[in-house]
């Protein structure tokens, strides 16, 4: 008997940032915009040993965030930490892709899905820290869980890195005029986006504050990236993640 059975089986949270200030503001962004209480979840901080052995029958969904790791640098300068925990992600994306089970990786997740399903990861697409005009595909508009979204919203951004072209097998939903593999789907359930839709200006103004010396942008300019930030809006991401909770709850 599945060990489940009679339970709401909870959302699985893997996260990768090594400061707790900023695990704990995305944990919070995730529960707050996904509609998520604390008991529906399992919260992972695998940055210090990676993933463990997991029963994915034992969760409703997979939701991974972002974290300073680089998928498309060289291996001689990764450390050991990082080529484990890539090598448990292909474990666990051996699982997800073979199943279809839902699952949701933004930024670094996304880098390591479309690494995974045989994407070029390079820095040729990096996207500075800001806001930016996301515009879905044809195939976007008829996704699911982007039903009634308008062509193009906005969407919070930041990264060195991303996919050159839509990794083989996905279906590209959504691109920016920067990056061109904004978000794909991976057979009915597994989604990645570059953005972030746990998004806000707090989680923003946190995270360049924490990362100005992290190669994103220029330390001094660090202030006035914030004060771009503020007065953004992004609901349609912050929508697409209460979708996939409501989609997967049940």
């Amino acid at each position: 008997m599945n060990s489940s059975a009679g339970r709401r089986r909870p959302f699985l949270i893997v996260q990768l940032r090594p400061e707790d200030e900023t695990s704990d503001s995305e944990y919070r962004a995730i529960l707050r915009y996904g509609g998520l209480d604390v008991d529906e979840t399992r919260r992972l901080r695998i940055e210090t040993s990676g993933i463990p052995e997991l029963d994915l029958d034992e969760f409703a969904a997979t939701i991974v965030g972002g974290s300073p790791f680089d998928v498309s640098a060289p291996a001689t300068i990764k450390s050991e930490l990082q080529k484990k925990i890539e090598n448990d992600f292909r474990s666990l994306f051996d699982q997800v892709v073979s199943r279809d089970f839902p699952f949701l990786g933004a930024c670094s997740g996304n880098g390591l899905l479309g690494h995974y399903c045989g994407a070029v990861i390079s820095r040729k697409y990096g996207e500075p820290v800001g806001a930016v005009d996301l515009t879905l595909t044809d195939a976007g508009l008829r996704d699911p869980l982007l039903a009634g979204f308008p062509r193009t919203f906005r969407g919070l951004v930041g990264h060195k890195e991303a996919c050159d072209d839509t990794p083989p097998g996905a279906v590209l939903l959504a691109s920016s005029p920067m990056c061109p593999v904004q978000m794909f789907r991976v057979g009915a359930n597994a989604y990645a986006t570059q953005f972030h839709p746990e998004g806000d200006f707090e989680g923003f103004a946190l995270r360049i504050n924490v990362y100005k010396h992290g190669g994103y942008f220029a330390p001094e300019d660090a202030a006035r990236l914030v004060e771009t930030l503020r007065g953004e809006e992004t609901p349609y991401p912050q929508e697409f993640l209460r979708r996939f909770v409501a989609r997967y709850r049940q």
